[in-house]
């Protein structure tokens, strides 16, 4: 490691002298206090000095950091809103800081995108498909599923940062189960979409549903079609498991039939199963039911925790003011812990997990100094982060104040976290 740093190093410096990174130290104990630095103070220091300026730039310091095996961080990507008029942030919580990132390429006749899915795999963010209203179509005002995907690579440099448009998904949708498949030794990694339907927030008893299954090669860069699930499913969640030597694709809950409500009013049936793709035979198999008649109307919040190293991932969902944990011998749903703040029924919340924590994440609002007698004091927002550790089954708080102008609503808020 010190020979590859100072080789490093020796090339940073101008021609004919050698540079050291951080004076007085050796090159590869620098190395690695640089490389532990927090993603949002490096584009600022990287001003430094020539030597940090090379030597913290994206497309080199990542791959650093896998060969120093550090941790991975992992940050949270949150957009407020349709990513093409409101821009996403990123956020860590560990330096509380926050960080935009472009808007999604603009189009003159679509707007209102909503139930799209943000996925991250590697350096790379990308936004599938979603619901949207199309100014082109007829009757105005009846919104469509959209087929489009974009990547974003974040080890780009800051002035080349921008949205890249992918070939279409075969089959337009929104509301649909996801998951990154991370490559292998001899590449192969892609992304597996599943089900979804064409149901748009504004409209929350209206939509299509399907069943078709599709995979995005990375390699290729071309979306191919798969099994199909057993039937019709959206407003589904799934995740990749690996249960010795097979990899699995779940796919939890959502929607498929519907029944009326006096004969008139379309009411969805919330699917209580779940099925299970393999990932080398190819077939699915269905699970059955998670939780009794009466126990719970639909599936809430799921994320994964672990899961590196082949273990098994720990499946937890936020049920009201309960975290619950998902045991797979049992097929069933069983209490982990409650939250410490209780969260009001209509007050949505948004539940991440993140660098082996469970985040829940409302919003709050905080007063600014008061001192002045002839000011009112004004309210900043902010958010309010309950942190739950699954290994030590602790609790911790956070607060950070948000760069929006306006609460979040995290009924229609969509998030994912990216490893960098």
């Amino acid at each position: 490691m010190a020979s590859s740093s100072s080789g490093d190093a020796e090339t940073l410096g101008p021609a004919g002298e050698s540079q050291s990174l951080i004076p007085g130290l050796p090159d590869d104990v620098a190395a690695v206090i640089l490389a532990s630095l927090p993603y949002f103070h490096q584009a600022r220091l990287r001003a430094t000095c020539r030597s940090w300026n090379a030597f913290l730039a994206p497309r080199r310091l990542l791959p650093l950091r896998r060969r120093l095996r550090l941790p991975p961080r992992h940050l949270l990507c949150l957009f407020p809103e349709d990513p093409s008029l409101s821009p996403p942030y990123l956020f860590d919580p560990a330096a509380a800081a926050w960080a935009p990132l472009p808007r999604l390429p603009c189009s003159p006749h679509l707007y209102g995108l909503s139930n799209f899915v943000p996925v991250s795999l590697g350096p790379h963010l990308y936004v599938l498909g979603g619901s949207h209203f199309d100014a082109r179509s007829y009757p105005i005002g009846i919104p469509t599923a959209s087929a489009a995907a974009h990547r974003l690579d974040l080890t780009a440099p800051p002035s080349l940062l921008a949205w890249h448009r992918l070939p279409d998904m075969l089959s337009p949708r929104g509301s649909f189960a996801c998951t990154p498949v991370p490559c292998g030794d001899d590449g192969g990694g892609g992304i597996i979409v599943a089900g979804g339907g064409s149901r748009h927030c504004m409209f929350p008893s209206e939509g299509s549903r399907m069943s078709s299954v599709e995979w995005y090669d990375v390699d290729s860069g071309e979306w191919k079609m798969g099994e199909g699930l057993p039937r019709y499913r959206a407003g589904c969640v799934g995740f990749l498991v690996r249960r010795g030597e097979e990899e699995e694709f779940w796919v939890m809950g959502g929607y498929g039939d519907y029944r009326t409500v006096s004969g008139v009013v379309p009411a969805d049936v919330y699917y209580r199963d779940a099925v299970v793709l393999g990932m080398r035979s190819g077939k699915w198999r269905e699970v059955g039911d998670m939780w009794e008649e009466g126990e719970r109307r639909k599936l809430g919040s799921v994320v994964v925790v672990g899961g590196e190293d082949g273990q098994t991932p720990g499946i937890f969902m936020l049920d009201r003011n309960d975290i619950l944990r998902y045991d797979f011998a049992l097929n069933r749903w069983l209490k982990e812990s409650s939250l410490r703040r209780k969260v009001p029924a209509d007050k949505p919340c948004g539940f991440i997990a993140m660098n082996g924590e469970l985040y829940v994440l409302t919003n709050a609002t905080h007063s600014t100094d008061g001192s002045d007698p002839r000011r009112l004091p004004k309210k900043r927002l902010a958010l309010e982060i309950q942190a739950y550790n699954p290994d030590k089954r602790k609790w911790r708080f956070l607060t950070s104040n948000t760069p929006f102008h306006q609460p979040i609503h995290f009924k229609t808020a969509v998030a994912c976290t990216i490893g960098l």
